[in-house]
């Protein structure tokens, strides 16, 4: 017998912009307190709203990134992302947590965290035009580009729990949630 404390999982949510992930982690992560969601350290304002987020400039997460402050790091939409890394310091302690990641930095992340668990969130292309629409982040040309670019394939090999999210937020976050805990 050990004294060894459990390990969390990790588990690593991509999906494309529309697809509801951060109203999925939302409202996984209230009905289940066992759960950590990752807050990410973002080059842009926190008014963009969106997930719960830290907000820097360039400059800042340059030096918190020579700092070694970031457990995990990368660029995408022409931002650059940072996960703190006492954000992950619940895996130690046995809970799980949910980080909200990048399909093109899945590579990088699964070599940092080979047993993380990748779960894709995903909706028809006509609820996330409506949805990136409703938010009223964007142009009508941005939402295009984002579209396109939601055909990201995830790399070969790689098991993925698929999400679709095309209900209502319950429905999607009760898929979710039976996702984590199956």
């Amino acid at each position: 017998m050990t004294n060894e404390a459990p390990k969390g999982r990790l588990f690593l949510v991509v999906g494309p912009s529309g697809a509801g992930k951060d109203t999925l982690l939302a409202g996984a992560v209230a009905a289940e307190p066992r759960l950590h969601w990752a807050r990410r350290v973002i080059t842009r304002p926190e008014v963009a709203g969106g997930e719960p987020f830290e907000g820097v400039t360039e400059a800042v997460f340059a030096a918190r990134l020579a700092a070694r402050d970031f457990a995990l790091n990368w660029q995408a939409h022409g931002l650059r992302y940072g996960v703190p890394r006492g954000e992950l310091a619940p895996l130690a302690a046995g809970r799980d947590v949910v980080l909200n990641g990048s399909r093109a930095a899945f590579a990088e992340i699964r070599a940092a965290f080979p047993g993380l668990v990748l779960l894709h969130i995903t909706a028809p292309v006509a609820v996330l035009a409506d949805r990136l629409a409703t938010r009223g982040r964007e142009t009508r040309a941005e939402i295009l580009s984002r579209l396109q670019r939601g055909n990201v394939m995830l790399p070969e090999g790689s098991p993925v729990i698929e999400i679709v999210n095309d209900a209502s937020p319950m429905d999607g976050i009760a898929r979710l949630l039976q996702a984590i805990r199956g």
